[in-house]
């Protein structure tokens, strides 16, 4: 998988999963969410990760993992994955896979590198999207937030490349309520 790479946007661990706070203290929802990001670094061996942050906890706890770090020049979301983005393609990274860190189930997160063109994987409710992958040098925006994936899918049509949408995959579940857990069938414990 040469000339591929992977961009995990990664907030602040202190103030993560706030959604949560009615099932998890503070040091539990800090916990889990750097547990979820460890699990997605450790599916993607062999291939480089490079963690978008602008905490100094989370750079530090990304390069003690080995991946590299890039400070995110751009507020949210949409701003992170656009600045790694750019980033990545600056340093010869053909294709990626830009993908939430709180994705509960990750193994085989680098098969999405075996489709073509850009791949599109919505969270479980078809609302959200977990994962992006595309090509680096594509001029795409970026469109985080309630209901992205209907607009993600809609930049993507815009490219005129080809688009993969894989639904109902274990890719489709993240951490972000208490429904969630509960869905995943795992136990707090089970993630920590």
């Amino acid at each position: 998988m040469e000339n591929y790479g992977v961009l995990l946007p990664v907030k602040s661990f202190a103030n993560a999963k706030v959604r949560l706070t009615s099932v998890l203290s503070p040091s539990e929802r800090a916990a889990l969410s750097r547990s979820l990001a460890e699990r997605v670094i450790q599916v993607c061996e062999g291939v480089p990760v490079w963690v978008i942050c602008e905490d100094e906890e989370v750079a530090s706890w990304a390069l003690q993992l080995g991946a590299e770090v890039i400070r995110n020049t751009q507020p949210g979301l949409n701003g992170a994955a656009q600045t790694g983005l750019s980033a990545v393609a600056k340093e010869g990274v053909k294709r990626v896979l830009i993908t939430h860190a709180d994705l509960i189930f990750p193994e085989g997160l680098l098969s999405l590198f075996e489709h073509d063109g850009i791949v599109l994987v919505p969270d479980r409710h078809n609302d959200g999207t977990n994962v992006i992958g595309l090509p680096s040098d594509i001029d795409f925006s970026f469109k985080y937030g309630p209901g992205s994936f209907l607009r993600h899918k809609a930049e993507a049509e815009m490219s005129k490349m080809p688009i993969k949408v894989i639904r109902n995959s274990n890719f489709g579940f993240d951490m972000d309520n208490p429904d969630d857990l509960y869905e995943s069938k795992l136990s707090i414990e089970d993630l920590i």
